[in-house]
Formats: C-alpha cells, sequence, structure tokens
C-alpha cells in the first residue's frame, strides 16, 4: 500500500502560490483540518458556502486592521485539491500585502507548507497518482508547448490508464496461471501454453511500445539539439538570432567573435528545439578560441541536426569536412547571406537534397529552414500529443524497463525445458507488476516521495 504518514500531515499549510514580487494579484493558499477556522477568525464577512466567491475584509489578529480586500473561495473535504479543506485568496500583489497576509495566517495556527506539499497532499489523499503529481511540476516547468501538451495529456491521466491496462494485463495473466494450478482438472483442462505465452508476449510487446517512446519524451522535456557549425564568420551567430527572435549572439566581421556556446529554446513545428550557436570551426592557436572550438565539438556530438552553414561552396565543402566526423546526426546545408550575390552550385550532389539558402538580414528561407528541421526530426521520433502517452522522465524508463525484465524472464522460465513450476515462474510477474504500482505511486516509499516533490514550488 502506498505510504499514508507524512510529518505534520494534521498540520494546516499555508503558501504563496505566486511569485513574490511586484505583480497584480497575490494568491494564498490555504488547507487542512483548521483551514476555515482561520478563516472565520480572520475575514469578515464570512460565508461557508464551497466553490462561491466572495468579497472579504481581511485583518490583522492582533488590533483587527484590514490588512487588504480578498476574493475567498473556500473548499470542503474531500472536494478539493488537496483532499482537505482548503482556503484560497486572491489579493493585490506587491511585497507587503501578501506578506502580512501570511503573517496573519501563520499567527492564526497555519503553519509554512513545504515545496510540493500541496500535491503531496492530494497523492496521499487518492485525487492525484504519482504520474499526474510529477505532470504538475512538469505544468509549472515546461519551457516548450510541447512540453506542456504533453504534461497536460500525463495530468488527465493517460499515462496513467494505460500503465493501468497493462497492469490488468498481468493481473489477468497471474490469474490464468493460478487457475491452472489450482484447478487443473476443470473444465476443458490445463491452460494451453500457448494461451499463456501469447498474454506474455502481448504484455511485452506493449512495454516496448511504451519503452520506445522515452526518447522522445526526452526530446520533449529537454528540446532537440540543433547546432549551428561551421567556419568562422558564416553567418552563424545572425542566423542563430534570426531564428531565435532575439539579439542573443555578437555578430561581428571579426573572425573568432563567439568563444562559447549560446543556447536558445524555441518552437520549431511540434518540436521544442534548443538552438546552439557555436564557435567558428577551424584550426586556432589562440587558447580562448580553442577552447571555444572544443565546447563546439561536444556539442556536435549530441546533436539532434546540426546546421551546417556557409556563405559560399568552398566553405560549405570545408564545414561539411570538419562536421562529418564529430556527429551521426542529420545535417542540414544552410547557404547564409543569401541576400549578397548568387547561391553557388551545391558543394555534392549527396548534399543538394538537403541544402537551402537564407538570410538572416531580410528572413527570406527562415521559414523553409525550419519546416526542413521538423521534416528531419519527424523521420527520427513521432510527435508528442496530450493523448499520447509519453515516458518523460528516466523514473519512469527505468520502471518500466524493470518491468520488462521480469516479463522476460518469466517467459523464458515458463518455456524452459527444465519444466519450471508456474508457480515459480509466476513470482517473476509478481515482481513486474510491483515495478509498475511503483511507477504511479500504488506502493511507494518516503524517500521516493521526498526526491519527487523536492523540486516542486511552495505553493504547489
Amino acid at each position: 500500500m502506498r505510504s499514508t504518514v507524512l510529518p505534520g500531515a494534521s498540520d494546516t499549510i499555508v503558501a504563496q502560490a505566486t511569485a513574490g514580487a511586484r505583480s497584480a494579484l497575490a494568491v494564498i493558499r490555504v488547507s487542512g483540518p483548521d483551514a476555515h477556522v482561520i478563516g472565520s477568525t480572520l475575514l469578515s464577512p464570512w460565508h461557508a458556502t464551497p466553490r462561491r466567491a466572495f468579497l472579504a475584509s481581511l485583518r490583522s489578529p492582533d488590533d483587527g486592521r484590514v490588512i487588504d480586500q480578498a476574493i475567498v473561495t473556500i473548499f470542503s473535504a474531500p472536494a478539493s485539491f488537496t483532499g482537505e479543506d482548503m482556503l484560497e485568496l486572491s489579493l493585490h500583489g506587491g511585497e507587503i500585502g501578501p506578506s502580512l497576509a501570511m503573517n496573519a495566517l501563520l499567527s492564526c495556527g497555519a503553519r509554512q507548507a513545504l515545496p510540493g506539499e500541496f500535491t503531496r497532499r492530494a497523492l496521499l489523499n487518492g485525487k492525484l497518482d504519482l504520474l499526474q503529481a510529477e505532470a504538475v511540476a512538469d505544468l509549472v516547468d515546461s519551457r516548450s508547448r510541447a512540453m506542456h501538451d504533453v504534461a497536460l495529456g500525463q495530468l488527465a491521466g493517460h499515462l496513467s490508464a494505460r500503465l493501468e491496462a497493462l497492469r490488468t494485463q498481468i493481473i489477468e495473466l497471474e490469474a490464468l496461471l493460478a487457475y491452472d494450478v489450482d484447478f487443473p482438472e476443470e473444465d476443458d483442462g490445463p491452460v494451453p501454453a500457448a494461451d499463456i505465452a501469447e498474454a506474455a508476449g502481448n504484455i511485452l510487446a506493449t512495454i516496448d511500445t511504451l519503452l520506445a517512446t522515452s526518447t522522445t519524451g526526452e526530446m520533449v522535456r529537454s528540446g532537440a539539439t540543433v547546432v549551428i557549425a561551421g567556419e568562422p564568420n558564416a553567418g552563424k551567430s545572425s542566423l542563430f538570432n534570426a531564428l531565435a527572435g532575439t539579439q542573443r549572439a555578437i555578430v561581428t566581421d571579426v573572425p573568432g567573435t563567439t568563444r562559447d556556446a549560446l543556447e536558445a529554446m524555441m518552437d520549431i513545428g511540434p518540436w521544442p528545439v534548443r538552438l546552439v550557436d557555436t564557435a567558428g570551426l577551424r584550426a586556432s592557436a589562440d587558447i580562448i578560441e580553442r577552447l571555444g572550438i572544443e565546447v563546439a565539438e561536444r556539442y556536435l556530438k549530441d546533436a539532434a541536426i546540426v546546421l551546417v552553414c556557409g556563405d559560399d561552396a568552398r566553405s560549405i565543402t570545408r564545414a561539411i569536412e570538419h562536421v562529418r566526423p564529430l556527429t551521426t546526426a542529420a545535417m542540414l546545408v544552410v547557404r547564409t547571406k543569401s541576400d549578397i550575390g548568387q547561391p553557388p552550385e551545391s558543394p555534392t550532389l549527396d548534399e543538394k537534397r538537403t541544402s537551402i539558402s537564407v538570410s538572416a538580414r531580410t528572413g527570406d528561407g527562415l521559414s523553409a529552414l525550419m519546416e526542413r528541421i521538423t521534416e528531419a526530426l519527424n523521420r527520427e521520433h513521432d510527435p508528442a500529443s496530450a493523448t499520447t502517452p509519453v515516458l518523460t522522465r528516466e523514473r519512469h524508463r527505468v520502471a518500466l524497463a524493470s518491468a520488462r525484465g521480469e516479463i522476460a524472464a518469466f517467459i523464458q522460465s515458463y518455456a524452459s525445458e527444465s519444466g519450471l513450476p508456474a508457480t515459480v515462474a509466476a513470482v517473476h510477474l509478481h515482481s513486474a507488476r510491483s515495478f509498475l504500482e511503483e511507477l504511479v505511486g500504488v506502493v511507494d516509499t518516503e524517500e521516493v516521495l521526498d526526491r519527487v516533490f523536492s523540486a516542486f514550488c511552495v505553493g504547489k
């Protein structure tokens, strides 16, 4: 069973859920057994009707002075986010008002919430499973539309439902084995071994399908690395600025200006992309420039796509020769500065299919280049969507891979010529089911929960 012991679980907790800076509004959340008592003490008028917003004055418990006018919404257990009595105050933003409000709530018996404690209480009270709780954090941390969509799907329970169906398949297989052991003479005799092998094979195939999404999940979470590479003064930094839509990189006519890698997160089609501008590739005696080139070479090694840049056929050829030994990524040849002169012939017929001319100054060719990047990513990965279950964390992949290993071990044991008893082989099925249950938080340890919720915002 999932652990229900949480230090301070009977406390009433409070936290500001919005950023503590100058803003139009500030939202404060209170959850726990005394939430409504604290609210009725500090707010006037007080209305105890759940889920109906009302205007009230928040007063200091010390001298009764008005701290702020608040829009108040109350929630009664179990119909709340945490499954407990809750109170949400929408106040004017800033530093002083919300701080005074927090002090008033704390002085009436609430305590400051720990990071992720609201969501952790929702988990322990059965309002969310662990995958959905992680999706809450992913929504807050999303840096791309793709990650946002995947997190919404996970919060809606799409991945949880797929894993629950997988768990049900394992339970049904365990039931088949138990029936075969307990009632071998019933009905038509023992359950055919082929039926059991087929059921186990179907489970294995389902797990493999889910595991195959882990690469897409990692890309959605971190962004596909698209590296801009080429010789010095080839227009790389101008292209980076044009694609990123901001003047992040210094652009000059002096070769070797870029000494380090610059990154920008952006959406290109359905994909989040980590665009990287790197130092010009050339032999150099300058120690600092050489360090920048080494950084560029490391990025090339891990790239999903490399934009090989040059402003003429000769510089493009040299760039390709330099890049090709350093990466296995797809290469798109980009002829930069197309607004200056006529596009040259492609350096080789092999590269002609992937070359494109662009101008960072006029914007010509940039849309076509982004389409080429999208096409290249689509060839390697299935685009994620809100309705497609995707493994987004290493914890997911490890647990599911462990479950797969147990199913594979069951198939091998059950089919072995040594005639291993079904009850012994079924131990692997039980272990596989345990890994799935740990994944969704049906069984879990405090250590795992502490690790998951440590990265949450305080107000979540």
